[in-house]
């Protein structure tokens, strides 16, 4: 199986959906290589980096359900490096 480095970018602007999100966060830990937050008060929201290194559907599917939930926008950004799990 082949292995993709991305980063996801995540905006939290409900903070209500923070525990949902959590949750997948937490499902796909073993994949995460690391998490960063910046919580910005000025605008009310949360912004959130994540990087890691799984397969390259389980980061898509990973990515489109953290947009599915309310008030979090998030995007996906791949590297070219590709590696045999």
């Amino acid at each position: 199986m082949e292995n993709r480095v991305a980063i996801i970018s995540i905006i939290v602007e409900d903070p209500a959906s923070v525990n949902s999100l959590n949750a997948l966060l937490h499902d796909s830990a073993k994949y995460i290589i690391g998490r960063m937050g910046i919580p910005y008060h000025e605008k009310g929201i949360y912004i959130i980096c994540i990087a890691i290194d799984a397969p390259q559907d389980m980061i898509s599917t990973l990515s489109g359900k953290i947009g599915r939930l309310s008030g979090i926008s998030t995007k996906a950004v791949y590297s070219k490096v590709i590696t045999t799990a």
